[in-house]
């Protein structure tokens, strides 16, 4: 993991408030309220501080109707801490190590993600078939929710639409798109959620 990442990872950390935050998360999801409560801040900070906490990875964010969740992101937990240790461990060979092992890790993830599209995309963009397994599933749902215009809110009818360009079964994606976080629905109005809300494939086995 680059250096600069962990200096970040630290800064973040570097705030009374958010190691509170990170603390409570500890034992389980919680809504941006109940952390409001729990902490006598007011919504709004624990907006800010959880946007510092979701810009290094160390939270996840999901909508359900008007209340957002927070959980902890235990995957780069694990991955900062072994990174930090990395470094410590070899001082003398670890700018050179961390990025290796960054490198290795982002050129995986990208090849696996290459291969995946190919085998489940044709060659004019078409979904061949939505696949079983959940890694690759969601792999295929970040490609197409990424076609869609983030800010713009789509009716049921112009999702479905959206959908078919790619797939006929546009209920069953429609629905996967809101059970992984890709889309935010209230009252048959869809749009898409920000990127740092949808569920990752990478932290996936």
């Amino acid at each position: 993991m680059q250096l600069d990442k962990i200096v970040n990872y630290h800064k973040a950390l570097a705030d009374p408030t958010r190691m509170r935050i990170l603390i409570l998360l500890s034992e389980g999801e919680l809504t941006g309220q109940t952390l409001a409560e729990k902490l006598c801040l007011s919504p709004a900070t624990i907006t800010h501080h959880a946007a510092k906490l979701r810009a290094v990875s160390l939270i996840h964010e999901r909508r359900d109707k008007n209340a957002i969740y927070f959980s902890l992101d235990r995957y780069f937990l694990k991955q900062y801490e072994s990174s930090l240790q990395s470094i410590l461990a070899q001082p003398s060979e670890s700018s050179t190590t961390a990025e290796k092992e960054l490198e290795t890790m982002e050129e995986k993830n990208e090849r696996l993600k290459q291969s995946v599209l190919r085998n489940f995309m044709t060659a004019d963009g078409k979904l061949k078939h939505i696949p079983a397994q959940l890694k690759k599933k969601r792999i295929v749902l970040e490609h197409l929710a990424e076609q869609l215009e983030d800010g713009r809110k789509y009716t049921e009818k112009e999702l479905n639409t959206f959908i078919q360009q790619y797939h006929a079964d546009f209920a069953t994606i429609r629905r996967e798109f809101i059970m992984h976080a890709y889309l935010y629905r209230e009252k048959e109005v869809y749009e898409r959620n920000p990127r740092e809300m949808w569920e990752r494939w990478e932290t996936l086995s």
